[in-house]
Protein backbone atom coordinates (compact mmCIF):
# COMPACT_ATOMS: atom_id res chain seq x y z
CA UNK A 1 0.00 0.00 0.00
CA UNK A 2 1.47 3.32 -1.09
CA UNK A 3 1.29 6.73 0.61
CA UNK A 4 -1.46 7.85 -1.79
CA UNK A 5 -3.57 4.86 -0.74
CA UNK A 6 -3.04 5.72 2.93
CA UNK A 7 -4.15 9.29 2.23
CA UNK A 8 -7.35 7.91 0.74
CA UNK A 9 -8.08 6.41 4.19
CA UNK A 10 -8.04 9.87 5.82
CA UNK A 11 -11.49 11.43 6.06
CA UNK A 12 -11.81 15.19 5.69
CA UNK A 13 -14.57 16.64 7.88
CA UNK A 14 -15.46 20.28 7.19
CA UNK A 15 -16.35 22.64 10.04
CA UNK A 16 -15.22 20.32 12.85
CA UNK A 17 -14.77 21.01 15.71
CA UNK A 18 -15.83 24.52 14.68
CA UNK A 19 -16.67 26.46 11.53
CA UNK A 20 -13.75 27.00 9.17
CA UNK A 21 -11.73 23.99 10.35
CA UNK A 22 -11.12 21.05 7.98
CA UNK A 23 -10.58 18.12 10.35
CA UNK A 24 -8.34 15.27 9.12
CA UNK A 25 -9.80 12.11 10.67
CA UNK A 26 -7.55 9.04 10.94
CA UNK A 27 -10.28 6.70 12.20
CA UNK A 28 -10.97 5.22 8.72
CA UNK A 29 -7.25 4.43 8.41
CA UNK A 30 -7.31 2.78 11.85
CA UNK A 31 -10.38 0.74 10.89
CA UNK A 32 -8.64 -0.69 7.81
CA UNK A 33 -6.27 -3.37 9.12
CA UNK A 34 -4.03 -3.31 6.07
CA UNK A 35 -3.74 0.49 6.08
CA UNK A 36 -3.15 0.65 9.84
CA UNK A 37 -0.41 -1.98 9.60
CA UNK A 38 1.22 -0.10 6.70
CA UNK A 39 1.17 3.19 8.61
CA UNK A 40 2.68 1.61 11.73
CA UNK A 41 5.28 -0.30 9.72
CA UNK A 42 6.23 2.76 7.67
CA UNK A 43 6.80 4.84 10.80
CA UNK A 44 8.28 2.02 12.88
CA UNK A 45 10.90 1.02 10.30
CA UNK A 46 12.57 4.39 10.89
CA UNK A 47 13.44 3.31 14.43
CA UNK A 48 14.25 -0.41 14.19
CA UNK A 49 18.01 0.16 14.49
CA UNK A 50 17.85 3.24 16.73
CA UNK A 51 17.58 1.54 20.16
CA UNK A 52 14.29 3.10 21.26
CA UNK A 53 13.52 2.55 24.95
CA UNK A 54 10.11 4.21 25.17
CA UNK A 55 7.37 5.35 22.81
CA UNK A 56 5.27 8.13 24.32
CA UNK A 57 1.66 8.47 23.15
CA UNK A 58 -0.22 11.74 23.45
CA UNK A 59 -3.92 11.65 24.36
CA UNK A 60 -5.97 10.29 22.73
CA UNK A 61 -5.34 9.02 19.19
CA UNK A 62 -1.60 9.12 19.86
CA UNK A 63 -2.15 6.28 22.35
CA UNK A 64 -3.14 3.98 19.49
CA UNK A 65 -0.12 4.77 17.34
CA UNK A 66 2.32 4.71 20.28
CA UNK A 67 1.15 1.33 21.55
CA UNK A 68 1.51 -0.25 18.10
CA UNK A 69 4.96 1.32 17.60
CA UNK A 70 6.13 0.27 21.06
CA UNK A 71 5.07 -3.30 20.32
CA UNK A 72 6.86 -3.27 16.95
CA UNK A 73 10.04 -1.89 18.53
CA UNK A 74 9.97 -3.96 21.72
CA UNK A 75 9.91 -0.69 23.66
CA UNK A 76 7.97 0.58 26.63
CA UNK A 77 4.80 2.63 26.17
CA UNK A 78 4.19 5.80 28.19
CA UNK A 79 1.05 7.97 28.23
CA UNK A 80 0.78 11.75 28.22
CA UNK A 81 -2.71 12.79 29.26
CA UNK A 82 -4.94 15.73 30.09
CA UNK A 83 -4.82 16.87 33.74
CA UNK A 84 -6.39 14.64 36.38
CA UNK A 85 -6.36 11.44 34.29
CA UNK A 86 -3.16 9.83 35.60
CA UNK A 87 -3.36 8.19 39.04
CA UNK A 88 0.18 8.87 40.31
CA UNK A 89 2.36 11.97 40.84
CA UNK A 90 2.73 13.95 37.62
CA UNK A 91 4.75 16.63 35.90
CA UNK A 92 2.81 19.06 33.76
CA UNK A 93 3.36 21.38 30.83
CA UNK A 94 1.00 24.15 29.75
CA UNK A 95 0.98 25.42 26.20
CA UNK A 96 -0.78 28.14 24.21
CA UNK A 97 -3.73 27.48 21.96
CA UNK A 98 -5.28 29.87 19.46
CA UNK A 99 -7.68 31.04 22.20
CA UNK A 100 -6.31 30.16 25.64
CA UNK A 101 -4.10 27.39 26.99
CA UNK A 102 -4.12 23.65 27.57
CA UNK A 103 -2.13 21.36 29.84
CA UNK A 104 -0.66 17.86 29.56
CA UNK A 105 0.71 15.57 32.27
CA UNK A 106 3.04 12.58 32.54
CA UNK A 107 3.81 10.35 35.51
CA UNK A 108 6.93 11.61 37.28
CA UNK A 109 8.60 8.21 37.01
CA UNK A 110 7.56 7.39 33.43
CA UNK A 111 10.90 8.07 31.76
CA UNK A 112 14.34 7.44 33.18
CA UNK A 113 17.23 9.83 32.43
CA UNK A 114 18.99 8.86 29.22
CA UNK A 115 16.17 6.75 27.81
CA UNK A 116 15.74 7.11 24.05
CA UNK A 117 12.20 8.27 23.27
CA UNK A 118 9.91 8.58 20.27
CA UNK A 119 6.88 10.81 20.86
CA UNK A 120 3.94 9.64 18.73
CA UNK A 121 0.69 11.40 17.86
CA UNK A 122 -1.82 11.35 15.05
CA UNK A 123 -1.50 14.96 13.93
CA UNK A 124 0.97 17.85 13.81
CA UNK A 125 -0.96 21.11 13.43
CA UNK A 126 0.38 24.21 15.22
CA UNK A 127 2.92 22.23 17.26
CA UNK A 128 1.61 23.13 20.72
CA UNK A 129 0.84 19.59 21.82
CA UNK A 130 4.12 18.26 20.42
CA UNK A 131 6.08 21.03 22.12
CA UNK A 132 4.46 20.32 25.50
CA UNK A 133 5.03 16.57 25.11
CA UNK A 134 8.69 17.15 24.27
CA UNK A 135 9.04 19.42 27.30
CA UNK A 136 7.64 16.69 29.57
CA UNK A 137 10.02 14.07 28.16
CA UNK A 138 13.00 16.40 28.52
CA UNK A 139 12.03 17.35 32.11
CA UNK A 140 12.58 13.70 33.01
CA UNK A 141 15.91 13.47 31.20
CA UNK A 142 14.63 11.53 28.19
CA UNK A 143 16.46 11.86 24.89
CA UNK A 144 14.01 12.62 22.10
CA UNK A 145 14.95 10.61 19.05
CA UNK A 146 12.03 12.00 17.06
CA UNK A 147 8.46 13.26 17.20
CA UNK A 148 6.45 11.06 14.82
CA UNK A 149 3.06 11.97 13.36
CA UNK A 150 0.72 10.21 10.96
CA UNK A 151 -0.44 13.55 9.51
CA UNK A 152 1.14 16.99 9.26
CA UNK A 153 -0.89 20.07 8.30
CA UNK A 154 2.00 21.96 6.71
CA UNK A 155 0.16 25.28 6.29
CA UNK A 156 -0.09 25.59 10.09
CA UNK A 157 3.74 25.54 10.40
CA UNK A 158 3.90 23.27 13.45
CA UNK A 159 7.51 22.35 12.65
CA UNK A 160 8.51 25.94 13.33
CA UNK A 161 7.25 25.63 16.90
CA UNK A 162 9.27 22.41 17.22
CA UNK A 163 12.52 23.93 15.95
CA UNK A 164 15.54 22.05 17.25
CA UNK A 165 13.54 18.82 17.59
CA UNK A 166 13.62 16.04 14.98
CA UNK A 167 10.17 15.65 13.40
CA UNK A 168 8.75 13.04 11.02
CA UNK A 169 5.32 12.93 9.43
CA UNK A 170 4.04 10.12 7.23
CA UNK A 171 1.37 12.14 5.38
CA UNK A 172 1.36 15.86 4.63
CA UNK A 173 -1.57 18.11 3.79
Amino acid sequence: MMIGELKQRIRSVPDFPKAGILFRDITPLLADGRAFRQAVDSIGERYLDRKIDVVVGVEARGFILAAALAYKLGAGNVLIRKPGKLPYKTNRATYALEYGTDTLEIHQDAIQPGQRVVVADDLLATGGTGSAAAELVQQQGGEIVELAFVIELTELKGRERLKGLPVFSLLQY
